[in-house]
């Protein structure tokens, strides 16, 4: 065994989530790979791109691969990690996994994403199946890193074990309060602008926060596959579709408040973005607004059962307390954390 302040290691990270992709995981993983590499360390990512793959039902712009387990003992050999690290639960996650069993390596994975819920919401496949499966995936690794505190609570209740935290951060030099969007100007309001920033699926709780009685006006960033749907039965919320570097900063800071309706993530990126933007946050009292927003007493946003009362309450908050708070979670922070939880050996 080697420890990982000991030299550079050759790092291998397998993933179903990676670009084109668009989402949290993708943009937390790259950025740490980016980390990782600055501090000397070889990274190879096995994503979809290296294998065979096709479209995931009903979420076509996500690609699983197809039979990945030869591909992947061919590279990961050719490669000879010193390190694993399982990104996700997907086709090439679980062939990393039977991999590293049958090699004898030990790993780390992390979990991201509240896959039983997001089954469930899809499928309606009970939480207790899913589960199960997860603890057999998860429960094999030397250590599964968790986003925050109230995630590894109810994890270890439900019987996952070696459980670590692994925050996340932001960056503070994209996401700013200026320039902001001017969004009342634009849509002709004189109301406050909700502003929900995200992927548009179904898991995403998007439809609880357009059903809302609020003052002002809703607007939505990002595209999926529910787009449409909500765009025909809220015909009075603005859609932007997908936006990138500066004109997503913009939107987050020309926003009053940022909703959040999800239930179901397990840590939000969004969420430190917009703060970052100096929004303040709206959002149910679930794991990822619960943590971020812990001790601030209503001063960056708003969580309760009540995701009106949240909204109404968030315009009261102070957008400079958004940004000071916003500045605690950084990625070299977070990229410190998976290093030292890594579980290196020598090469094979």
């Amino acid at each position: 065994m080697i420890g990982v302040n000991a030299g550079s290691l050759r790092i291998l990270v397998a993933t179903d989530a990676w670009k084109p992709q668009v989402n949290g995981v993708v943009r937390t993983m790259t950025t740490v790979i980016d980390g990782l590499r600055a501090r000397g360390h070889e990274v190879e990512v096995l994503g979809p791109d290296r294998f065979r793959s096709v479209p995931c039902p009903t979420y076509p712009e996500i690609r699983l691969a197809v039979w990945p387990g030869p591909g992947f003992d061919r590279m990961a050999r050719a490669f000879r990690p010193q390190a694993l690290h399982i990104v996700t639960e997907g086709p090439i996650g679980w062939a990393a996994w039977r991999w590293a069993r049958k090699q004898g390596m030990p790993f780390t994975t992390s979990y991201h994403t509240r896959f039983p819920e997001y089954v469930q919401a899809r499928a309606k496949i009970g939480l207790g199946l899913s589960y199960a499966v997860l603890r057999r995936f998860h429960n094999a690794a030397e250590a599964t890193l968790v986003a925050t505190e109230s995630l590894r609570e109810d994890l270890a209740a439900r019987g996952f074990t070696r459980l670590k935290p692994w925050t996340r951060g932001v960056d503070l030099a994209r996401f700013s309060p200026e320039p902001r969007r001017d969004w009342k100007t634009e849509l002709g309001v004189q109301g406050p602008v909700f502003v929900h920033v995200g992927r548009i699926a179904v898991e995403k709780n998007i439809e609880a926060f357009l059903s809302l009685d609020l003052p002002g006006s809703k607007v939505v960033v990002g595209d999926g596959p529910q787009r449409a749907a909500l765009q025909h039965r809220f015909p009075e919320a603005f859609f932007t579709g997908r936006l990138s570097e500066g004109a997503l900063a913009a939107a987050y800071a020309g926003g009053d408040v940022f909703v959040f309706p999800s239930l179901t993530d397990t840590f939000g990126l969004v969420l430190l973005e917009s703060l970052a933007c100096g929004t303040p946050v709206a959002a149910y009292d679930v794991t990822g607004p619960r943590d971020i927003l812990a001790g601030t007493g209503g001063r960056v946003g708003t969580v309760g059962a009540d995701l009106r009362a949240a909204c109404l309450a968030a315009l009261n908050a102070d957008r400079g307390a958004c940004r000071a708070h916003a500045e605690r979670f950084t990625w070299e922070a977070c990229t410190e954390m998976f290093e030292k939880a890594l579980s290196p050996v020598s090469a094979l």
